[in-house]
C-alpha cells in the first residue's frame, strides 16, 4: 500500500493511496470464507458450497468490501499519525480514476481533506465590549402600561365604529340570511374598510363580500359556507349593523391593580409597571451584549475556514435533503455558526468552562415557564414545570437548542469577567433602534 500527500494550502490537502493486490487478499480471501460458511444455496448443506460457486457470487462482493478496508484503515491512521484537525470528514476527489473490479488488480484512490483552523487568542482587560444600561422613560412607561390596561380591556357597546372596532351584522341576500356575524374592521380589505368605519347599529349597507373579504377562509366562514360554494355565490350582500363592539381598556380601579399585579394603589401599580421594564430590558441588554461580544470574539479570533470544502461536506452528509443551492442561501448563517462553535469550543477550555445538569435544567425550565406565561399560566407548580422541564431534555432538537444556549450563556459569563464591560446608558426607545 502507498499513500501519497499533496498539501495544497494550510487547510487542505489531497491524499492519494494506491492499494496492491498483497494489500487486501488476505481480507478478502476470509471474507471469501465467512460467505461459504454461512451462504444458504439450494442443493447444498450449509458450509458445503464450492468455492468456485461462492466466488462466482460473492467475489466481487469481498474484493471492494477488502479494498474500502484497507483504505479505511489507511486514511484514519494517516490522520491519527499526523494530528489533523480533520473537518468533517475525508471526501472522495472529484474526479476519480476509473477501475476494473478484478481481484489482482491495484487500484487507486485521491480524497480530499480539510483541517479545522486552530483558534488560539488571549483576552485582557484592554478588550473593551459594549454593555447597556437602559434607562426607563416615561413614554416606555406610558407604553407598558397602556398595553396591560388594553390586555385585561373588554369589548362594550359602541356607537360609530372605529378602525380597531368590531361589528355585528346580519348579511342578506334573497332567502339567504346569516345573523350575529362578527367582522373586525382591522380585517376589511383596506380599500373597502372606509365605507365600514363610522357605520352604527341600524345601518344599511350594500356589500361586496369578495372586495371586502379577501381570504376565501374568513370569507366562507363569515358566511357559514363551504370554500366550494363561494364561487356559486352572487358577492353582492345586504349588511345590516346589529351592534357596534368597541374595545375599552381596563379601568385604572383597585380591582384592574389587583388582577394585573396584585396591588391596590395606582402608585403601587406604577411601580410595578417600571419594576417589569426594568426586568425585561435587563435581559435584553444582556442579549445584546451576548450578540456584541460573539461578533467581538469571532473578528478578534479571525477564524478562517475551508468553505468550499464544508460545502460538499454538508451536501454529502445530508444525502441528498438539500441542493447546493439550499446551502449557498443559507450559507452566510451557517458558517458564522460554524465558526462561533470553533470559538466557543476553545473558550470553554481556556476558561474551564463546566456544564452542569442543573445548569441544562434550570434552563429548560425558564424556557417552561415562558411557555406556560404565553398562555396565562404564571403560577405553574414546581413539580410540573420540573417535569415540563426534563420532558424538553429528553427530546433531541429541543435538547439541543438548550445545551447550546448554555453553554453560550456560561462562555459570555467567562468572557465577562476577563474584558472591559464598555458601560453605555441608552433609552429604552434607543435601544430598540439599535440593529
Amino acid at each position: 500500500m502507498k499513500l501519497e500527500q499533496n498539501r495544497i494550502d494550510d487547510l487542505n490537502l489531497q491524499v492519494t493511496i494506491t492499494v496492491a493486490a498483497d494489500d487486501y487478499a488476505d481480507s478478502r480471501k476470509k471474507r471469501l470464507n465467512d460467505f461459504r460458511k454461512k451462504a444458504e444455496i439450494k442443493g447444498f448443506r450449509k458450509g458445503m458450497v464450492p468455492a468456485s460457486l461462492v466466488e462466482k457470487m460473492y467475489g466481487q462482493q469481498a474484493l471492494v468490501d477488502s479494498v474500502n478496508d484497507v483504505i479505511a484503515e489507511s486514511l484514519n491512521n494517516y490522520i491519527q499519525e499526523n494530528s489533523l484537525r480533520v473537518l468533517g470528514e475525508p471526501l472522495p476527489a472529484e474526479e476519480q480514476q476509473s477501475h476494473v473490479w478484478e481481484a489482482g488488480n491495484e487500484f487507486t484512490f485521491t480524497f480530499d481533506i480539510a483541517e479545522n483552523p486552530e483558534v488560539s487568542f488571549e483576552l485582557s482587560k484592554e478588550d473593551e465590549v459594549v454593555y447597556y444600561t437602559i434607562t426607563v422613560t416615561e413614554a416606555a412607561k406610558k407604553e407598558m402600561k397602556d398595553n396591560l390596561l388594553r390586555q385585561y380591556g373588554s369589548l362594550e357597546e359602541g356607537e360609530a365604529a372605529k378602525e380597531d372596532d368590531f361589528i355585528i351584522v346580519d348579511f342578506e341576500q334573497g332567502d339567504m340570511k346569516i345573523e350575529g356575524t362578527y367582522v373586525a374592521l382591522r380585517n376589511v380589505a383596506e380599500a373597502a374598510r372606509a365605507s365600514f368605519v363610522g357605520v352604527k347599529a341600524g345601518d344599511v349597507l350594500d356589500v361586496n363580500v369578495n372586495e371586502a373579504f379577501e381570504n376565501e377562509t374568513d370569507r366562507a366562514s363569515m358566511l357559514k359556507v363551504s370554500k366550494d360554494e363561494l364561487a356559486t355565490l352572487d358577492p353582492m350582500f345586504k349588511m345590516t349593523v346589529k351592534n357596534v363592539k368597541t374595545f375599552v381598556n381596563a379601568p385604572l380601579t383597585e380591582e384592574t391593580f389587583e388582577k394585573i399585579f396584585g396591588v391596590k394603589t395606582e402608585a403601587e401599580f406604577d411601580a410595578k409597571v417600571e419594576e417589569r421594564i426594568r426586568a425585561e430590558y435587563a435581559q435584553e441588554a444582556d442579549f445584546r451584549f451576548s450578540k456584541d461580544a460573539k461578533a467581538y470574539l469571532l473578528e478578534k479570533a479571525n477564524v478562517t475556514v475551508a468553505e468550499n470544502f464544508l460545502k460538499r461536506w454538508v451536501y454529502v452528509v445530508n444525502d441528498g435533503k438539500f441542493t447546493m443551492e439550499d446551502i449557498e442561501k443559507d450559507w452566510a448563517l451557517f458558517i458564522v455558526d460554524y465558526k462561533w462553535q470553533m470559538v466557543r469550543n476553545y473558550l470553554m477550555q481556556k476558561y474551564n468552562v463546566q456544564i452542569e445538569e442543573a445548569d441544562l435544567l434550570a434552563s429548560a425550565k425558564g424556557f417552561a415557564a415562558y411557555q406556560f406565561a404565553m398562555y396565562g399560566m404564571n403560577n405553574v407548580p414546581e413539580e410540573q414545570l420540573e417535569a415540563f422541564a426534563k420532558n424538553i431534555l429528553s427530546q433531541e432538537e429541543q435538547g439541543r437548542r438548550i445545551l447550546d444556549k448554555v453553554e453560550d450563556d456560561k462562555t459570555f459569563d467567562a468572557v465577562r469577567e476577563v474584558v472591559t464591560l464598555k458601560k453605555k446608558k441608552i433609552s429604552v426607545e434607543k435601544f430598540r433602534e439599535l440593529k
